[in-house]
């Protein structure tokens, strides 16, 4: 891989003295099948150890992590006779969300969702997935159409968070995010939301209201980024490790809140080191779901909705 990162340098070790032998072995110069088993159990062993027992800014890591699937690898794996709608019809079009129409095992639906971009070029293109406010009117906009045509909605979340920058606030980046919160509230139409890398923020709730929402093993959810928190708190970024834990920010955290409904499994090692089998999962997964939703009158999904949103948090009255 292109990007290893510091707790994974040990199964890259192992992973590329299993390559060599097998590629020594099989021009004929020696029998390294019993050294071949060896390796390979140790590699099992290790990576199972390691990402069994990952700290909350080591799964931070992964859910950044270059090569790991984002919203079009999702689309190209998962969907069929994709269309992607462009411009929320007021200001113009915003690239950080991706969002259209498709097919899902014969189901017509609306599909939208946050892409970083890989090289160079697309990050800035994409302004890295942190999206302005008429990337979320264009959601708004598809979310109407998805009602209109009673086509469920499949949300997938990956952003540092929204855009903070002048332009975004002038044009009303938070009146934008909360018409976005209240819109998919009210959605008379199953929606299904699966955070698959990085939940930041308001910028990540815009598009986080469903009736189901799930979170990829290796990704995070949390009102801000470790760096942002630790800045915040203490004055000191490098202070994220431990900022990381504290904001309670994985898949297993926010599962034990009851902020999430599940955990969608990854590969071992992670959806980056092979996400034909992660995309494999998460469609089974949410196959599985529409198929529940669907069967449930629109105006008691509704009303779940609501109820299931209100209940996060404590609060007390005096």
């Amino acid at each position: 891989m292109e990007h290893v990162l510091e707790f994974e340098r040990e199964l890259d070790d192992l992973e590329k003295r299993i390559s060599d032998l097998r590629r020594f072995a099989a021009g004929g110069n020696a029998n390294l099948a019993e050294e071949l088993e060896r390796l390979e159990r140790k590699l099992d062993k290790r990576r199972t150890e390691i990402f069994d027992g990952l700290t909350a800014w080591q799964v931070t890591q992964i859910a950044r992590h270059p090569a790991r699937p984002q919203v079009m690898d999702v689309i190209d794996r998962l969907f069929e006779d994709w269309i992607e709608l462009h411009g929320d019809r007021g200001y113009g079009d915003d690239p950080a969300i991706v969002s259209g129409i498709a097919r899902f095992r014969g189901t017509p639906v609306v599909v939208m969702g946050h892409q970083k971009g890989r090289r160079t070029g697309e990050k800035v293109r994409r302004n890295f997935g942190m999206p302005h406010p008429e990337g979320y009117r264009k959601a708004q906009r598809l979310f109407a159409l998805a009602e209109r045509f009673h086509m469920p909605v499949l949300t997938f979340v990956d952003t540092p968070g929204a855009y903070p920058g002048i332009g975004a606030e002038e044009r009303g980046q938070a009146e934008a995010i909360a018409v976005s919160i209240q819109t998919m509230i009210d959605l008379a139409t199953p929606i299904i939301v699966t955070v698959i890398g990085e939940g930041g923020s308001g910028g990540a709730l815009a598009l986080g209201v469903g009736d189901r929402v799930f979170m990829l093993k290796n990704s995070v959810y949390s009102v801000i980024s470790p760096e942002g928190c630790a800045g915040i708190l203490w004055n000191d970024g490098a202070k994220a490790e431990t900022a990381a834990a504290a904001l309670k920010m994985t898949a297993v955290d926010l599962r034990a809140l009851g902020i999430i409904d599940e955990i969608i499994d990854e590969p071992g090692g992670g959806a980056h080191r092979d996400p034909e089998e992660a995309a494999r999962v998460l469609g089974a997964v949410l196959e599985r779901t529409l198929d529940q939703l669907r069967s449930v009158p629109i105006g008691d999904l509704v009303d779940a909705r609501y109820r299931k949103f209100r209940a996060m948090g404590v609060f007390q009255e005096r």
